[in-house]
């Protein structure tokens, strides 16, 4: 619908004339249970009363709202014929009053999409469970509001449900008279209110923290999951990574958290990683693990679970004044949840996970031609939804680590605590932020800002070794680079470390200094004098944001001796950038599989274990010349399987070598012992296969045609859950049949049937690059029907079918003309769905540089 993307400039215009002051909402939800057998889409009640004044009296204005029909309008008073003021997403609203209050009655739609009030219905028992997801603009989808950042107010939720039901909102909550009233709320956003209601498994526990004053907080904790999942659900290390959060923010926020309660429910079906809501905080059920996982999978579970509760702070009491700072409250939780997870929990090796995980995903995102500068040009709501990405979130927190070495932890923390202070429940810009560093560091931050906010792209840093005749450094220089198209060199704060072999033959670092890189090339003149070194790294301890290269005698050192340098994170930061050199073929795909296969089985921190199977997985599907893919496939399928049997029994890296040979498999003998392990005919000491194991070995065995329908529909049966559900339709989607693909193809593209989850899992099941042939038809199919699914359906799932469908395995110039084409063809097409195909096309080209320099290395 036309008003359904609101731009900046409407949300600019409304909040200068309006101020609101509160919110009553009272939502009818017991039609989420029985039978439904009515016309259109299953609907609830919604009634609200917004008090809001004006500050141009007679002006007129609009209330957001996107729901199948509004029953009655009042404003001030006087009723409004809905027919005439509601189009379907706005409520016009004239001549306004100085005060004024506006009533809306509403039916609003139940969601399968994950946007607005989502509506599941676990297969296992038939039970009913419903929760809320808004940002950027899905609050609308619940309740007539204004939606947007800057028009904060305190909202007071009540809600109806079937009396065996418990809900949750924002505030404390209790029913009288079968109504659910909950406690108002702060000043907040729309986007980050909140309701989660349906017969949830929940535990209670209590967090303490009396300050040096002598006042005393107490923060009531709950945590919920389906009550399928209940048996699996481990709340007492949630509980644990919870306090150990809110003491380390109390530590150096020096601000009490502001909302009461700290409810965490875990949902089924949820597109995101997880949401801020104040006083409840909404994350993806899979951080329920239902089988054995590695300490990575708990690790990035805490991640999470510090990133929103930073939120509360970073985004919740201060939130950005539109989404072009989105980054104000993405990078610093980003940031702040690395931070929390080393400083508070067990995880103290969490920066490695950050160098390895997070700063890839934002290399990939800045070499897009879609990147844009962490403080984005956001011009309306589609442009926001597509702006939580690898900028926004790990290139603006790799960034604001690089902020704390520019002006010390110190200063950077004060400033934190001075912006909280200043901006408690209001709105901020990038300018409000800049101005307590100053204050705290004395630094000139308007230069920091242009060089690392306001620009775009990625830094390359490459050493300079001059050696004299004693074989000594006589001169060691960093020389940077930037892309054509991004050609600002930034200012760096960098280490860079020497390296060589010992006596037992271990690459260790013997040398080190912190420098500011700045321009094309720097003298590192601390460097001087040192011995010969055999390896150079520069960005040694991770202080900036760059991609690392390295010189040719560097190069040799690793080729030989990676698997022996002994330091983990600086072992990460050799495997990122030989993975990034791979990524712009300047290192052929097949070395880089050379190098996993050799030395990832030395590797002792098991994220980064795993990293490097996604990789070299890529770099085979991706990279590699297409003749020597099945060559390149058998050898790690034979290496994953030499690992996997020489792996410690029962450790988590055979568990992450079984799944890891498992996606590798596709000769008969491995999809044999496959189905030997599953039927238990085969063992492998101390590999236990539970059920998430199981669906892992019977997707490659789908996919390659050695499992059929009646052996998925067997599994779903013994796994009867609405986990089990999700593989079994990826599996059948898998399978390597022109049918099979025809019919997962209709589901997606041509009909609305399935939910945002089975969507998901249908899409995984078709794309499988060993069925590049029976693919083949789709890609033209692809750029037919893209426009109209953009058109037709929401957001979420738009994107889901523009990225997960582009034909990326039709990996041929052909496919890139043909992309080429539409783009020519499109120059009309909403700017979000051209940047998707856009960001397809530039991944495509990529591969084929880096299948011409693999071929060439053949």
């Amino acid at each position: 619908m036309p008003g359904e993307n609101l731009s900046r400039d409407e949300a600019r215009e409304r909040a200068a004339l309006l101020s609101v002051d509160g919110y009553e909402v009272s939502l009818d939800v017991r039609s989420a249970v029985g039978d439904d057998h009515r016309e259109g889409p299953r609907t609830f009640r919604s009634v609200t009363t917004i008090r809001f004044r004006c500050a141009e009296p007679g002006a007129s204005t609009f209330a957001d709202l996107i729901a199948p029909s509004v029953t009655a309008v009042s404003l001030n008073g006087r009723d409004l014929d809905p027919g005439e003021v509601f189009d379907g997403s706005r409520i016009v609203l004239e001549d306004l009053a100085a005060d004024n209050e506006l009533i809306v009655d509403a039916r609003c739609a139940y969601s399968r999409t994950g946007e607005g009030l989502h509506r599941f219905v676990d297969p296992e028992d038939g039970e009913v469970y419903l929760y809320t997801q808004y940002e950027p603009a899905d609050a609308r989808r619940v309740f007539a509001n204004f939606e947007q950042p800057d028009l904060k107010a305190p909202f007071r939720f009540e809600v109806r449900a079937p009396e065996e039901w418990t809900v949750w909102s924002n505030g404390a909550g209790e029913r009288a008279d079968g109504v659910w009233r909950f406690a108002e709320t702060k000043p907040i956003s729309t986007y980050i209110t909140c309701v989660v209601a349906g017969p949830y498994h929940y535990v209670t526990d209590t967090y303490t923290r009396t300050f040096d004053d002598g006042t005393t907080l107490e923060i009531p904790l709950g945590a919920m999951c389906r009550k399928g999942l209940a048996p699996h659900f481990d709340a007492d290390d949630v509980f644990l990574v919870t306090k150990q959060g809110l003491d380390f923010f109390h530590d150096h926020f020096d601000y009490p958290y502001p909302f009461g309660k700290y409810d965490q429910a875990f949902v089924p079906e949820y597109n995101l990683g997880a949401m801020e809501n104040p006083g409840l905080v909404t994350f993806r059920e899979e951080f329920i693990f239902r089988g054995k996982v590695t300490r990575a999978s708990y690790e990035g579970r805490a991640n999470v679970i510090l990133h929103e509760m930073a939120h509360m702070w970073f985004g919740d009491l201060v939130t950005m004044q539109w989404w072009d700072d989105l980054w104000l409250k993405e990078s610093f939780a980003d940031f702040m949840g690395a931070f929390s997870l080393v400083g508070a929990t067990r995880f103290t090796d969490g920066w490695i996970t950050f160098a390895n995980r997070r700063k890839a995903w934002a290399y990939r995102a800045d070499q897009l031609p879609s990147t844009h500068p962490i403080t984005a040009d956001i011009r309306d709501l589609q442009d926001a939804k597509l702006n939580f990405d690898g900028i926004t979130y790990a290139k603006g927190a790799s960034v604001l680590k690089q902020l704390v070495a520019y002006v010390g932890q110190d200063a950077f923390l004060e400033g934190a605590r001075r912006y909280f202070k200043r901006h408690a429940y209001g709105n901020t810009r990038l300018a409000d932020l800049l101005s307590v560093l100053e204050e705290t560091s004395g630094r000139d931050m308007g230069a920091w800002a242009r060089a690392w906010l306001q620009t775009a792209g990625v830094n390359s840093l490459t050493p300079q070794v001059l050696l004299d005749a004693e074989g000594r450094v006589e001169e060691l220089a960093v020389v940077q680079e930037a892309a054509e198209s991004h050609p600002e060199l930034r200012p760096h704060r960098v280490a860079v470390g020497l390296y060589r072999r010992g006596e037992d033959g271990a690459l260790e670092r013997y040398a080190r200094a912190e420098t500011d890189v700045d321009g094309a090339r720097t003298v590192v003149a601390e460097l001087a004098g040192a011995d010969a070194p055999e390896l150079v790294l520069v960005n040694d301890d991770d202080l900036t944001y760059c991609k690392i290269r390295f010189d040719e005698t560097s190069l040799a050192a690793l080729r030989t001796g990676l698997g022996r340098m002994t330091d983990p994170l600086a072992r990460a930061l050799c495997w990122s950038a030989l993975w990034n050199m791979t990524r712009d073929a300047l290192l052929p795909a097949r070395e880089f599989v050379d190098l996993v296969l050799r030395f990832a089985g030395r590797e002792s921190d098991i994220g980064v274990l795993q990293m490097l199977h996604a990789w070299a997985e890529s770099a085979l599907v991706h990279y590699a010349a297409p003749a020597w893919r099945e060559t390149g496939g058998r050898l790690l399928a034979q290496g994953a399987l030499r690992e996997l049997r020489d792996a410690e029994p029962g450790s988590e890296h055979q568990l992450a070598w079984a799944r890891f040979y498992a996606r590798a498999a596709f000769e008969e003998a491995d999809l044999r012992l496959l189905r030997d392990l599953l039927e238990g005919t085969e063992k492998i000491d101390g590999l236990e296969v539970d059920q998430e194991l199981r669906w892992a070995f019977l997707e490659p065995l789908a996919a390659h045609g050695a499992a059929d329908e009646a052996v998925l529909a067997a599994e779903l049966a013994r796994d009867d859950t609405a986990s089990g559900k999700r593989h079994q339709v990826r599996c059948l989607a898998a399978r390597p049949s022109a049918a099979v693909k025809a019919q997962a193809w209709a589901q997606v593209v041509e009909s609305d049937a399935l939910s945002n989850a089975l969507v998901e899992a249908t899409i995984a099941g078709f794309a499988r690059p060993s069925q590049r042939e029976l693919l083949a038809p789709y890609a033209q199919k692809y750029f037919a029907a893209i426009e109209r699914v953009w058109t037709e359906r929401s957001i979420q799932i738009g994107m889901d079918v523009v990225r997960g469908l582009f034909p990326a395995y039709q990996d041929s110039r052909a496919t890139l003309e043909a992309t080429d084409a539409w783009l020519a063809a499109h120059a009309g097409a909403a700017p979000a769905l051209r940047r998707l195909v856009l960001e397809a096309r530039d991944d495509l080209a990529r591969a084929l540089r880096g299948q011409e320099c693999d071929a060439a290395a053949g």
